[in-house]
């Protein structure tokens, strides 16, 4: 297996630091509103790099952090009235229901920075003794200049960086390209009570004390979107590797951004979009087909004519999957022996698995994986019928199933509702909205289109269509 190594600038084979096992970290969203459209696209992606790591036997440790602390958490919180706490606490179940609609499994492990305070603190007076951090009037800085290799992630040079950077009159760093691991408190936010006075951590410090804690002080990969290369995962690695003496990351992977419609997302632009309003539209699972339809390292476009293809590219699968489960549903007994020449065709099947496998293995090339798994459905369309043997159908139906599952796409008809089963969960709602249980209702619009089942309320009463 090979991997593109945002470090090295090349693909290197994938060398694991313990035998069979996978350390992996990605940084997580911020929880201070609905994840966007592009935020979707590491979560897929990642997702699905530990899908395939699982599929080759390894044993997988994935980290996915919530920072919930932040000034935008902050100033969500005073605008409403609430404690930042309840916003974070919001935002982190909306995080979930996206990520279960969108078949991102669970991390294995979910921390917390706001329950990480005493290990960052713990880091942080290290990083002082060793003479790489200084404290100012209650904000503790990292002196950059201190880790020599700073700078060698995102390829910057220190001096460049330092003739751009500027100091605002109120900062009393020693240098410009110096970064904040410890701020003092404002009145009306958060805060911990430390050596350097109450206050909270710093962004960067978070991801370094988190990642070490749950995965030790070396890990195997480090991921995430390229917009965190620098300054994030540069002052990371300025960090890790300052308080323990060791490499931080093997590997680091950078997924590339997202446009819409050709142009950066912003909501200035009018085409800012969370990935909640996009699958209230689409399927989720076609928002999941369109990202991995691209190499994850580049810049991909997002655009509904795309979700649109993306749609029907998936129904063609799946149209294939139903064909194959018809076939099956049609024959009783016990299944039937493969013939010679099955055996043949199942040999060129194997061949689509294989090449699926190589995609994969060449840099997570999901798009030429997807291909492989059109070839396969190909195949069965022209090779099982009536005639075949059901243990033939079953091994190339159990084959699309398994490669696609790799990928996080559902393709199996037995996951979708039947129209009685629909009604039915549509008459609840409705009964639900006249004892103004909304809490209910919308439960019940999000389960029916996590099933691909979207709702449209009209003056003639609910309508439905299958997405």
């Amino acid at each position: 297996m090979r991997i593109y190594n945002t470090l090295t600038q090349r693909k290197e084979d994938f060398i694991p630091i313990e035998e069979g096992k996978v350390r992996m970290y990605v940084c997580g969203p911020t929880v201070y509103n609905f994840i966007h459209v592009g935020n979707a696209r590491p979560m897929i992606f990642f997702d699905t790099v530990r899908r395939y790591f699982e599929y080759k036997g390894y044993q997988v440790t994935y980290v996915t952090n919530f920072t919930d602390v932040d000034d935008r958490i902050i100033k969500k919180a005073l605008e409403e009235g609430v404690d930042a706490s309840e916003i974070a606490e919001r935002y982190i179940n909306e995080f979930r229901k996206d990520m279960e609609a969108l078949n991102v499994r669970e991390a294995s492990i979910h921390p917390r920075a706001t329950r990480e305070i005493e290990g960052m603190i713990d880091m942080i007076a290290g990083l002082i003794d060793k003479g790489h951090a200084y404290e100012k009037n209650g904000t503790v800085y990292f002196r950059a200049r201190s880790f020599k290799d700073y700078g060698k992630l995102s390829k910057k040079n220190i001096d460049d960086l330092e003739s751009g950077a500027r100091i605002a009159v109120d900062e009393e760093k020693e240098d410009p390209l110096d970064f904040v691991l410890w701020k003092p408190k404002k009145e009306g936010e958060p805060y911990w009570t430390s050596p350097w006075g109450n206050g909270r951590p710093g962004w960067h410090i978070e991801c370094s004390v988190m990642s070490s804690k749950y995965l030790g002080e070396q890990i195997d990969i480090h991921g995430g979107g390229e917009d965190l290369i620098f300054p994030h995962h540069e002052n990371e690695i300025a960090q890790s590797e300052a308080a323990s003496g060791k490499p931080f990351a093997r590997y680091w992977m950078h997924n590339a951004f997202l446009n819409i419609d050709n142009k950066k997302m912003s909501k200035s632009e009018g085409n800012f979009f969370t990935a909640r309003e996009i699958c209230e539209q689409y399927s989720p699972q076609a928002l999941r087909f369109l990202m991995l339809n691209a190499h994850y390292r580049n810049p991909m476009n997002f655009s509904r004519e795309l979700m649109d293809a993306a749609r029907n590219s998936l129904d063609r699968i799946k149209n294939g999957v139903y064909r194959l489960e018809h076939l099956l549903g049609s024959r009783p007994g016990t299944d039937d022996e493969i013939t010679p020449g099955e055996s043949r065709l199942l040999e060129e099947a194997n061949s689509h698995r294989v090449k699926f496998e190589e995609a994969m293995e060449d840099d997570f090339n999901t798009a030429d994986a997807i291909t492989a798994i059109f070839e396969l459905v190909r195949l069965a369309n022209t090779s099982c019928s009536e005639d075949s043997s059901s243990s033939f159908i079953r091994a190339v139906l159990d084959l699309i199933t398994k490669l696609s599952d790799i990928l996080g796409l559902k393709v199996r008809t037995e996951e979708e509702m039947v129209d009685a089963d629909i009604e039915k969960l549509i008459n609840e709602r409705q009964e639900a909205r006249k004892s103004r249980n909304f809490a209910r209702a919308d439960e019940i619009r999000e389960l029916l289109l996590k099933k691909g089942i979207l709702l449209e309320d009209t003056r003639e009463g609910v309508r439905w269509k299958r997405v």
